[in-house]
């Protein structure tokens, strides 16, 4: 499917994003849909683990386009988010200059050394200025992450897609970049910098849609082995967890599964292997404690339940 069919319609959307394994409902197909058509960014809010990094790089493969990724962190600022400067090599072309005797004045000289040529772009700089002939997709990956302060920077690029750098003025996309914000919901969100994207809450799949998941993702894997492990995951999130698995973890966890030769979950391989679901000591325990053997009998009912065929 080509970008252009992507773009015509839900539909389009839904498509592309099966067809590299990304099983979109149509709540976050539409709301990508919109994106596209009306060139606004989005926030994708939802527990770790629901695919809401992954969707921004599907797009940016069905759309043949360049993902730029700004990954935020506490006390992130704009060296490291729009630009810096090529401090090292300012510093050499000034010693050249001297060594050569160029004759040239000062502020030509300053002009030169603070210009395009000496400027280091970062992610969000990259992303408004970028010439490809495809807009590149920008993820802001967990802007909850970061301060106030950045936040507040964010502002003025989500609205009129420009940025100004003193020394060179005000740098304004000729075409806008697809844009994705993630966020974990550590903390809220000002409500300025939500009015200025389209909102999805990306839940946690159900069971079926798991199951589908498990199978786009690791087609070489049993169809019981996908079912029973996503049942198994099912399980774990009903437990009180300090780090409750989400989709990524059933599907590695399935990829580790079939790497060791099994068709189906039972206990004793589950127990070895929880270090691939589980990311917490503390919740490793607690499986274990909550009588495994039950959790693993319980999921292989379930899946059994589903109607999943045995592969």
């Amino acid at each position: 499917m080509s970008s252009n069919e992507m773009r015509d319609s839900i539909d389009g959307v839904q498509q592309a994003l099966a067809e590299r394994s990304y099983l979109a409902d149509r709540g976050l197909a539409t709301t990508v849909h919109l994106a596209l058509k009306l060139g606004k960014p989005v926030l994708l809010e939802g527990e770790a683990g629901v695919g809401k990094t992954e969707l921004a790089k599907v797009v940016a493969d069905a759309l043949g386009a360049r993902l730029i990724r700004l990954q935020c962190y506490e006390g992130i600022d704009v060296a490291h988010a729009l630009y810096d400067w090529a401090y090292a090599r300012q510093m050499l072309y000034i010693r050249t200059l001297e060594a050569t005797g160029d004759a040239r004045q000062g502020e030509e000289v300053l002009d030169e050394l603070f210009g395009p040529r000496f400027l280091e772009r970062r992610p969000l700089l990259d992303a408004i200025a970028c010439d490809d002939e495809v807009p590149p997709v920008l993820l802001i990956d967990e802007i909850d992450r970061a301060d106030d302060e950045f936040e507040a920077f964010l502002l003025e690029l989500l609205s009129d897609f420009q940025v100004t750098i003193p020394e060179i003025g005000t740098i304004k996309a000729e075409r806008r970049p697809v844009v994705f914000l993630t966020s974990n919901r550590t903390r809220e969100l000002h409500e300025a910098l939500k009015r200025r994207c389209l909102y999805m809450w990306v839940e946690m799949p159900d069971l079926e849609r798991e199951i589908a998941i498990v199978r786009a993702r690791v087609p070489e894997a049993p169809e019981r082995l996908a079912a029973q492990a996503a049942a198994f995951v099912h399980e774990l999130r009903a437990l009180d967890l300090t780090k409750q698995p989400g989709i990524a973890e059933t599907i590695d966890w399935t990829q580790a599964l079939l790497a060791l030769g099994h068709q189906e979950i039972e206990a004793g391989v589950v127990d070895l292997t929880l270090g691939s679901v589980l990311k917490f000591h503390e919740d490793i325990g607690r499986v274990r404690d909550a009588d495994l053997q039950q959790l693993v009998e319980r999921a292989r009912a379930t899946a059994d339940d589903a109607q999943i065929p045995a592969g």
